[in-house]
């Protein structure tokens, strides 16, 4: 071969593996641009995900806190509210209980004893009080029909009367501790006194 068409030979094999190289420069650089582009975006993605988990981790203790400190203030409430009422009722049975010293207390227990004859009819009765109101127990004896069977309670603490017709399976109480106690409902109801 002549020296002028090898040389033009090897300039195009020079000019193409030129063109050649400069065509994979370009594809090696956008190849790059893309995976650096593709990394970024992972990244991004990761993060915000990361994001939004440490924010989801951190809003539920958050508001795993703020349900325990709630609550805690909900029972310590609760016991405060419980104490206010403890103190009233124990207050109120101090009343009462002086109360049942007095004149009006006798009216008032033969009124509440004539009311549970009145129910029992002429059937026959137990008839409850308390110990220290022995004194007028056949006063009360006397106010019914039926024959009845007096007994002291124990649980009557305060005082009043309680009537049991076996015949009418009745329970009548007329005492001043069941009263006082059917009061601690309404007491919690209508004294603004609830825990929220």
């Amino acid at each position: 071969m002549p020296k002028d068409k090898t040389d033009n030979f090897l300039k195009a094999i020079k000019k193409y593996a030129k063109a050649q190289k400069n065509e994979m420069q370009v594809e090696v650089k956008q190849l790059k641009t893309e995976r650096l582009k593709e990394a970024e975006e992972s990244g991004k993605r990761d993060s915000q995900r990361r994001i939004k988990e440490q924010l989801h981790e951190l809003r539920s203790r958050r508001t795993a806190e703020l349900a325990k400190q709630t609550q805690d203030g909900q029972k310590k409430l609760f016991i405060e509210r419980a104490g206010m009422v403890d103190e009233v009722f124990r207050l109120a049975a101090e009343k009462l209980r002086a109360f049942t010293l007095t004149d009006a207390y006798t009216a008032e227990l033969k009124k509440d004893t004539q009311a549970i004859a009145e129910l029992f009819g002429d059937n026959d009765c137990l008839l409850y009080v308390r110990e220290c109101d022995l004194d007028v127990a056949e006063t009360l004896k006397s106010l019914f029909q039926g024959d009845v069977q007096l007994r002291t309670d124990d649980a009557i603490t305060i005082g009043g009367v309680r009537g049991y017709c076996k015949a009418m399976a009745i329970i009548a109480d007329e005492t001043l501790d069941s009263r006082l106690e059917a009061q601690r409902g309404w007491l919690i109801e209508n004294a603004a006194l609830s825990v929220l």
